[in-house]
């Protein structure tokens, strides 16, 4: 319903977020994660994957189910490896890149169709290191 007067709206902070890992998987501490169908799991080359931090801590949920365990995401600005086979440059900063794996960003989708969801936003490119805006 619509506000018809003041409202004291909750919050959170939003630089950590904790999610439900998928089954099946290990994520490390440092890893670029992303939600698969709701759950996260480690950063990989694939599409329809939503891109939403760094993981803070190792996660070992290869033996659980979906949500059989939880990790704490960190959103914010962080340093992956830049792909050497579809590399970033400064024409890319402030431009969309794509996940690799869980450590690394390449400057395309992959190509026609598109093989890679999105990391995030380029704000600096170091030769081997790419600064990506995730979450």
């Amino acid at each position: 319903m619509a506000l018809t007067q003041d409202r004291n709206t909750p919050h959170r902070d939003g630089a950590i977020i904790r999610h439900a890992v998928k089954g099946g998987v290990t994520i490390y501490a440092g890893a670029l994660v992303v939600l698969d169908g709701g759950f996260a799991k480690p950063g990989v080359t694939g599409v329809g994957l939503v891109a939403v931090g760094r993981a803070e801590r190792q996660v070992d949920n290869a033996a659980g189910a979906n949500g059989d365990a939880f990790i704490d995401v960190r959103r914010g600005v962080f340093a992956y490896d830049n792909a050497a086979a579809d590399p970033l440059d400064a024409a890319d900063v402030g431009k969309t890149c794509f996940i690799v794996d869980d450590a690394t960003v390449a400057a395309t989708d992959g190509g026609d169709p598109a093989t890679r969801s999105a990391a995030g936003r380029v704000l600096v490119v170091e030769d081997d290191v790419v600064w990506v805006e995730v979450g």
